[in-house]
């Protein structure tokens, strides 16, 4: 006699065992959705939010002084580029690109001599051993937490003392120092700096000098590059210490320039021009420097990841 078949309980297991995980991946899909959707909303209105202040920059500075006063900065009604920079290059025999010369000086040369001390100083407390070399680099870690603005005043008293004041020497000299580089420079040493590749060099007769610049400096070219980029923006935006130190117009930089154009604006409605047009051709040199030197900071984060 043949028993009926019957359905036993594994064979239920069975049949509904791929229900609660289709069920689980309907619901994590929309969950999935609804975070991408909010993180690449947030990018979406952070870009927007960075980008706002440049686009409203590049339509202001096709208007006139008119234009601007009458609130139709984000339209292209009236385009007087030109006209605005014939008026900015002419103003003042050009004083305008001489500030331009003077920033580059300043930031140029100084965040390239910054970036280089820096690196130096960094290798040097990574690599050598010194009585109290952790003492000094706390010492160096506290000049991280003193503000630049604090110093302005003791700076200028000391350029005071030597006849350095109103001169280029007072704004270049104050800013071939960075503790933040120093403190980073030693990181980036401890990371892309190997002990054997000096052991390598000192064996076949380089001196310590010698092992630095060609080995040691080449290996920690994004540190270099990193140190150059930030010291560069700040010294670029640099306003407090050029208007404690500098009287003479010929010597002022950009961003003390532009401070003073447009504290003639309420007087003299003409400078608003000026002054926009202005500050759109003084982004030019940061946009530059970050997009050219992007290519240094991709080297090293690849190098990092085969090491």
């Amino acid at each position: 006699m043949t028993s009926p078949t019957v359905a036993g309980p594994n064979t239920a297991v069975r049949a509904g065992a791929g229900s609660p995980s289709r069920t689980g991946t309907g619901r994590r899909a929309p969950s999935r959705w609804l975070s991408r959707t909010a993180v690449n909303g947030t990018l979406l209105l952070s870009v927007l939010y960075t980008l706002f202040p440049l686009v409203w920059l590049v339509t202001a500075a096709t208007k006139d002084s008119g234009g601007l006063l009458s609130g139709e900065a984000f339209s292209f009604k009236g385009f007087d580029l030109g006209h605005n920079l014939s008026q900015l290059a002419a103003y003042n025999d050009g004083v305008y690109f001489r500030w331009y010369l003077n920033s580059l000086l300043y930031a140029g040369g100084g965040a390239a001599v910054c970036a280089l001390v820096s690196v130096a100083a960094g290798y040097a407390f990574d690599k050598y051993a010194f009585p109290g070399k952790e003492k000094l680099f706390g010492v160096v870690l506290l000049g991280v937490l003193v503000p630049t603005t604090a110093l302005a005043l003791p700076m200028y008293l000391l350029a005071s003392k030597v006849g350095l004041v109103n001169t280029y020497w007072s704004v270049l000299i104050p800013v071939l120092v960075n503790p933040f580089g120093v403190y980073l420079s030693r990181v980036f040493s401890a990371s892309y700096i190997p002990d054997e590749a000096l052991e390598a060099a000192r064996i076949d007769g380089a001196g310590e000098l010698r092992t630095f610049w060609s080995i040691g400096l080449r290996m920690v070219m994004p540190g270099f590059v990193t140190v150059f980029l930030f010291q560069f923006t700040a010294i670029w935006n640099n306003f407090f210490l050029p208007l404690v130190m500098l009287s003479d117009q010929k010597l002022f930089p950009l961003s003390l320039g532009l401070y003073a154009w447009n504290s003639n604006t309420h007087a003299e409605p003409s400078y608003y021009p000026l002054v926009v047009t202005g500050s759109l051709l003084a982004v030019v040199p940061l946009v530059v420097a970050f997009v050219c030197l992007q290519q240094h900071w991709k080297a090293g984060l690849a190098a990092g990841s085969l090491k």
